[in-house]
C-alpha cells in the first residue's frame, strides 16, 4: 500500500509525507492552514470564534494542546509534503480513555489544493499505527457525515467498519448534523 517508517519521537514519514506532533513553535504554520482553508473547511467543520484564525489564539491553544500531548490526553498532528514547510493537513486523536475503554477517537481535515492525492489515507494510517504500536490503544473510532463520500472512503479503506447511525450527532457549521460512526480494532492490542 505504503512505505512508512514510524519512531518514538513521534516523526513518521510516509512516502512523499512528513507527519508530526504539533509544537508551540508551529502557531504561524497552523495559523496559515486555517486561514488558507477556511472557506473549503467550513461545511464539515464546527463554527469558529474569530480568535481560531489569528495567530494569537493559536499561541494560546498550542500552549494547551502541548500539555495534553504531554500527558498523553490528546495528539495533534501536522502534514507536510515533502520539501515543503506548509501544512497541507492535521490529524488529530481526543477522548482518549485508558483501561477499561482503551479507545480514542480520530479527525482530520486537509487542504484543498491537497485532496485526492491519497495524502490523508496514508496519514491516518501511519497515526493510527502509531496509536496502536506506541500508547497500545484497542480502539480508534470516526463518525463522518453521510454527505462526506471522501471521509467514507477513506475509512473504508484503512479497515475502518460501520458500527451505527447517529441522528444529530455534531454541531457542525451551525447545525445538527448526522454522522455514520465507525471503527478500527487494533489486532495486536495486549494486556500490559
Amino acid at each position: 500500500m505504503f512505505n512508512s517508517i514510524i519512531n518514538r519521537s513521534s516523526n513518521l514519514a510516509v512516502d512523499d509525507l512528513k507527519i508530526r506532533l504539533i509544537g508551540n513553535k508551529d502557531a504561524e504554520l497552523i495559523t496559515a492552514y486555517y486561514q488558507k482553508n477556511r472557506a473549503y473547511l467550513q461545511p464539515w467543520e464546527p463554527l469558529r470564534e474569530e480568535h481560531f484564525y489569528m495567530l494569537e489564539g493559536w499561541e494560546k491553544r498550542l500552549i494547551q494542546l502541548t500539555e495534553l500531548q504531554k500527558h498523553h490526553l490528546a495528539y495533534y498532528f501536522i502534514i507536510f509534503k515533502a520539501g515543503s514547510e506548509e501544512i497541507c493537513g492535521v490529524v488529530n486523536f481526543s477522548n482518549l480513555v485508558k483501561h477499561p475503554f482503551h479507545a480514542c477517537h480520530v479527525g482530520y481535515s486537509l487542504a484543498e489544493h491537497s485532496q485526492g492525492l491519497g495524502i490523508m489515507r496514508r496519514a491516518v494510517a501511519a497515526t493510527v499505527q502509531w496509536i496502536f504500536e506506541e500508547h497500545n490503544f484497542h480502539r480508534v473510532m470516526a463518525g463522518y457525515m453521510p454527505r462526506n463520500d471522501r471521509s467514507a472512503k477513506v475509512l473504508s479503506s484503512l479497515g475502518f467498519e460501520k458500527e451505527g447511525y447517529a441522528k444529530d450527532y455534531l454541531l457542525i457549521n451551525g447545525a445538527w448534523e448526522d454522522h455514520i460512526l465507525t471503527s478500527k480494532i487494533n489486532p495486536n492490542w495486549k494486556v500490559l
